[in-house]
């Protein structure tokens, strides 16, 4: 019984609450789900997170954590200002599995009545949202990029990804991860003055 109260545990607890949330949304999702997932009690559910909401709340921050890592881990591995934004936008866009996306749009509808969530949301969008910055000023600053406004190209960017991801997740049907990703090249190209298919 001892090993369940370990950091490990705790990451399990954690990976399983954001795999039930994803399946059955914020609303809907109770504590005896999670420790059925888990394969755990509700006792030591809530001997970790003290209530439900706490418990929603560290998923999500758990969830933001693993996506900035990876974040972070582009950020690490260099490459010219072209280079590092078609990794930053295959980063930041619907991948293989769709459990991410699927978490983070019904937490940003949840965000509206939950400040915990809200928090959460608004800083790691503001994350991504530097690190796109970054890039978009190191290419305009060597003369890869040409924009004349940055930031309204960052969140232009930032808000197609955004509305792509929900149609592609909400909609699988409708639009393709693959289009998705041309759609989001595409103008990323014309926000930054490169040339048609640079980012290929």
């Amino acid at each position: 019984m001892a090993r369940g109260f370990g950091r490990l545990r705790r990451d399990d607890l954690l990976r399983a609450a954001c795999g039930v949330i994803a399946a059955q949304g914020f609303g809907h999702t109770r504590t005896a789900d999670i420790a059925r997932a888990a394969g755990v009690s509700q006792a030591l559910l809530f001997y970790h997170f003290e209530t439900r909401e706490k418990m929603l709340a560290q998923a999500l921050a758990y969830a933001a954590e693993r996506d900035l890592a990876a974040l972070e881990r582009m950020e690490a591995s260099g490459g010219s200002p072209p280079e590092r934004l078609r990794a930053l936008l295959a980063l930041y866009s619907p991948g293989g599995r769709p459990t991410s996306w699927t978490l983070w749009i019904d937490a940003r509808a949840e965000s509206v009545r939950d400040a915990d969530l809200e928090a959460i949301c608004r800083e790691t969008g503001l994350r991504w949202r530097r690190a796109l910055r970054s890039v978009v000023d190191e290419g305009v600053g060597s003369g890869a990029f040409v924009c004349a406004d940055p930031d309204g190209a960052v969140w232009r960017i930032i808000a197609l990804v955004d509305g792509l991801a929900a149609q592609v997740t909400a909609h699988r049907r409708l639009l393709t991860r693959a289009r998705l990703a041309e759609l989001v090249r595409a103008s990323a190209e014309l926000e930054l003055g490169l040339p048609r298919g640079a980012l290929r």
